[in-house]
């Protein structure tokens, strides 16, 4: 059973690796769901690709998720701000809805309709293959490697809007690379575990800390914790990996909740980022 459950674990384990980063900057943005729509808005590129006889988990299917969710980026990166009656949540809100319902429509017309929107859902974590998370790892590897060297502007756009130049411009390369981050997760994650392991490890990290390096470490720490879990009671009781998976994060979110006042935590309300104490937030 243990070689059976390890592709499984290591897969979610490099989800949670760039998922948990870029959960803290949706926490810090206050666009909660934004990862929910692009997760849907990707598995409405791929459903268009099906729609047209393309085999899903192929180059050419990936390929539509990503046009999708780059169209996505348009759209959110745009319509931020500031001054607004219209919160930007409500533009994810609407742009969630309207990919789903198109899901829906779109996979009705195919004769596996029924089993994309569950596999869109719940995802196809437990046959992964190692070809597949070698890909993924090289992918997030270099969005990792793009978001370390322009850190500073996209933890100014996040933490520190009104200091920071450019926003549409950083707003739109972070909505990107979250697409493509996204696009390739959500395949094989499904839409629940890519929402769960972006928001809750951010919200458990930020239960405990108002440093955003900390906050990283903390996020991995309780999302490994979560994966282990999930996937070893998944197992150990022949039960639907994904779900269960989304269920055991939400139970280290209640241990966390449990913990926090016998700890004596009491995190500032605004976080604390290192990088960007030097110089002015975002400046050219």
């Amino acid at each position: 059973m243990l070689d059976l459950m390890i592709p499984p674990v290591v897969a979610a384990l490099v989800i949670l690796s760039i998922h948990a980063y870029l959960g803290l900057h949706v926490i810090a943005r206050e666009v909660i769901f934004v990862d929910l729509a692009f997760a849907q808005i990707a598995a409405l590129g791929t459903t268009i690709a099906l729609l047209m006889g393309i085999e899903l988990g192929t180059t050419t299917s990936l390929a539509f998720a990503l046009g999708a969710t780059l169209i996505g980026a348009l759209i959110f990166s745009f319509t931020r701000m500031e001054h607004s009656a219209v919160p930007q949540e409500a533009i994810i809100g609407i742009a969630y809805v309207m990919a789903s319902a198109a899901v829906i429509l779109l996979a009705g017309m195919t004769a596996e309709g029924a089993e994309h929107i569950k596999e869109t859902l719940t995802g196809t974590l437990i046959w992964v293959g190692w070809p597949a998370i070698a890909k993924m790892a090289v992918v997030y590897a270099l969005v990792g490697a793009f978001h370390f060297i322009l850190r500073r502007y996209f933890l100014a756009v996040s933490f520190h809007p009104e200091k920071a130049e450019k926003v549409r411009l950083w707003d739109f390369l972070f909505y990107v690379s979250f697409g493509i981050v996204i696009s390739f997760s959500v395949e094989i994650a499904g839409v629940l575990m890519v929402f769960s392991s972006l928001v809750v490890p951010a919200v458990v990290a930020f239960f405990f800390t108002d440093r955003f390096g900390s906050a990283i470490l903390i996020a991995w720490g309780s999302g490994a914790v979560a994966i282990v879990a999930g996937i070893g009671a998944s197992f150990y009781w022949d039960l639907a990996t994904g779900p269960l998976l989304v269920c055991a994060f939400g139970a280290v979110l209640v241990v966390a909740v449990l913990l926090r006042p016998s700890l004596g935590v009491h995190p500032d309300a605004r976080i604390r980022v290192k990088a960007l104490a030097d110089e002015p937030a975002g400046a050219d």
